[in-house]
């Protein structure tokens, strides 16, 4: 029996046609993917490939950035490309093409003849040599990307000249760092992955293996960590044993992804036993309600247990990335609804929020607070924009949300023998090996979701969809044709089975009122607080928004009773009307009320008016103050 539980669905066979998720593909192919495009030129990726040819007019300039993974860049850049140049509609193909074409046949010029590919490592003027400093070298980490920009481009375009550069690479990886080569790890992991995709795509069972090992060597302690602590690399202990996730978040989120293919792909359940335990704490005690990971800027790292400052939330946009690759394979290895749930809450928040609405700008780290006397640049860079920037001078950012908008469909359904799994909800078209679906839904803005049979086989067939985890599961509605379907939802699925005919129409109804959460009594930072959240979306008050001061507003149950929704231009935003808070003392520490002392006063009999907007859409405006967290008290 075959160990892996579900298989996906995605490009081609999922076909996003319309909606929100439209939308922001539709944003990345016209605006995000030429600004990448402009300013990868603009920084110099391609010229350090082009430096190496011996003929080439630039080979006297120096590097071009500080660090030695900048071809990553243009590794994610080219998997997002290979997604858009295979869609039939869109505009800009032709530059998209000429700088697919560009760096593919630079990649494939410039690799040694070993298969070694690294621009930085192969500048005969650098300080090291390849192989020398695999920390921070990153040496393998970018053929990781590599590799799956190679996977992207020979299943979408069915062109192999980047795989065949992805194989030579790896295979000198497997001869240098095998069973029987040197027992050392990357710094970086994400080759755990890659490798396991390379093997499904190949067949060759060398790269799984190769997967597993790095995944085993690393917590031995070997990774040169000069002063970081090996930490910072999850490699103090095996990941087996590791107690939560640690360390580096994005680092974290990739090794637990490769980890999860390898037990996928290999069957080992305990393997599974620990992501799984590990997945359970992080979510219950370190992830934001956003679906953000990483409190600290210290290391770009994930903090303690419980500790989720609000203003200074790292939450990096590629461990938002990370996390709902991790979430996703989860998923594919157990069938559980609450991946994807995870996965849909950092996609709407955590992950969005990265992009600016006009997509040409980009947040690197994402706070849910912005105090009025806020200076910090994002990604900690010096001066210009305030808020989103244009680009990095560690840009992994912008290129990794280029390929992750452009990949949604990947994300939506999947199926097993004699089932199909629809795991997200977007309007979109759904082709299995089985059954064919529509779905029409303005997701997420309303709960309202219609499934039009498009083929079904001619016997007993199992649809199942998943409940949100936001969801009210005694107001959830499904009915077929016009009979309500029988039954409730099971581990967060709702199963119809029946013998399909076309034409058929499942409608689930999943109500989206108006939510208010606080925060578990060990969460010091976020004690008497309320984030109000609509569906799958986290909601913030900007202080444009707000006729009072956001530090001032006080809301409680009765507000987000009392809260109306309004829609303009299809975006679903939220009014409240909030009590104000008289004005604080001025002492920092005043003294408890104790005794005889008066108590100390509560919420004053003024109020504001709050707009709320969806967190994924704040900083599009001047800059100021902002809460996802408002006062309770």
């Amino acid at each position: 029996m075959d160990h892996r539980t579900v298989t996906p669905l995605g490009a081609p066979r999922v076909r996003i046609t319309g909606g929100l998720l439209a939308d922001w593909q539709r944003r990345n192919r016209e605006a995000t993917v030429p600004h990448t495009l402009e300013q990868l030129r603009k920084a110099g990726n391609l010229d350090n490939l082009r430096r190496l040819l011996s003929e080439g007019k630039r080979q006297d300039a120096p590097y071009r950035g500080r660090y030695p993974f900048l071809d990553t860049d243009l590794y994610k850049t080219v998997e997002g490309l290979a997604y858009e140049l295979a869609r039939p509609d869109g505009g800009g193909r032709q530059a998209m093409r000429d700088f697919y074409e560009e760096t593919v046949g630079l990649l494939e010029r410039v690799q040694a003849p070993d298969g070694y590919l690294n621009s930085f490592f192969q500048d005969p003027d650098c300080a090291k040599a390849p192989w020398e400093d695999l920390a921070w070298g990153h040496e393998m980490y970018n053929l990781g990307h590599l590799i799956q920009a190679a996977v992207a481009a020979h299943r979408q375009l069915g062109d192999r000249r980047l795989l065949d550069v992805a194989i030579r690479f790896a295979d000198l990886v497997v001869e240098r760092y095998g069973p029987r080569g040197e027992e050392a790890v990357c710094g970086h992991p994400e080759v755990e992955m890659a490798l396991v995709e390379l093997s499904r795509e190949t067949g060759e069972e060398r790269y799984l293996t190769q997967a597993r090992l790095f995944v085993d060597r690393r917590g031995r302690g070997t990774v040169a960590s000069r002063g970081m602590g090996s930490a910072y690399f999850q490699d103090h202990l095996p990941l087996r044993e590791l107690p939560s996730v640690t360390g580096h978040a994005v680092r974290m989120t990739y090794l637990a992804a490769g980890a999860t293919d390898v037990s996928r792909e290999t069957g080992d359940t305990a393997l599974l036993e620990a992501l799984r335990r590990l997945w359970d704490d992080m979510v219950a005690t370190k992830l934001y309600v956003t679906g953000g990971l990483g409190s600290r800027h210290s290391d770009e790292a994930v903090g303690d247990r419980y500790e989720l400052p609000s203003e200074r939330s790292y939450s990096e946009t590629c461990a938002a990335i990370g996390t709902m690759q991790w979430a996703w394979r989860m998923f594919l290895a157990t069938g559980d609804a609450r991946y994807p749930d995870i996965l849909e809450r950092v996609l709407y928040n955590a992950f969005a929020v990265g992009l600016s609405a006009d997509g040409r700008a980009f947040f690197y780290d994402n706070p849910l607070q912005r105090r009025p006397d806020h200076d910090q640049r994002s990604g900690a860079e010096e001066g210009g924009e305030p808020l989103r920037r244009a680009w990095f001078g560690c840009p992994c950012c912008p290129p990794n949300v280029v390929r992750w908008m452009a990949r949604l469909a990947d994300f939506l359904a999947a199926e097993r023998p004699g089932e199909l799994l629809v795991a997200g909800y977007a309007q979109a078209g759904v082709d299995g090996e089985e059954a064919a679906l529509d779905m029409t839904t303005g997701y997420p803005w309303d709960g309202e979701v219609r499934l039009t049979v498009r083929r079904a086989p001619d016997g007993p067939y199992r649809i199942s969809l998943r409940v949100p985890g936001w969801a009210d599961a005694g107001q959830v509605r499904l009915t077929v044709g016009e009979e309500a379907a029988a039954g409730d939802a099971v581990d967060g699925w709702l199963t119809v089975e029946r013998r399909w005919r076309p034409g058929d129409v499942l409608r689930l109804s999943l109500p989206m009122p108006v939510r208010g959460h606080v925060s578990h009594p060990y969460l010091d930072a976020t004690r008497g607080a309320v984030a109000v959240a609509r569906g799958p979306l986290v909601y913030c008050v900007e202080q444009q928004d707000c006729t009072a001061g956001v530090d001032d507003v006080v809301i409680g149950a009765e507000h987000i009773e009392a809260a109306r929704t309004v829609a303009p231009a299809g975006a679903v935003l939220i009014r409240i009307t909030a009590d104000v808070a008289p004005p604080p003392s001025p002492e920092l520490y005043p003294l408890l009320a104790t005794g005889a002392r008066q108590a100390p006063p509560g919420p004053g009999s003024d109020t504001a008016e709050l707009t709320l907007v969806p967190y994924f859409a704040w900083g599009n405006r001047e800059p100021g103050p902002m809460r996802v967290w408002i006062r309770n008290a």
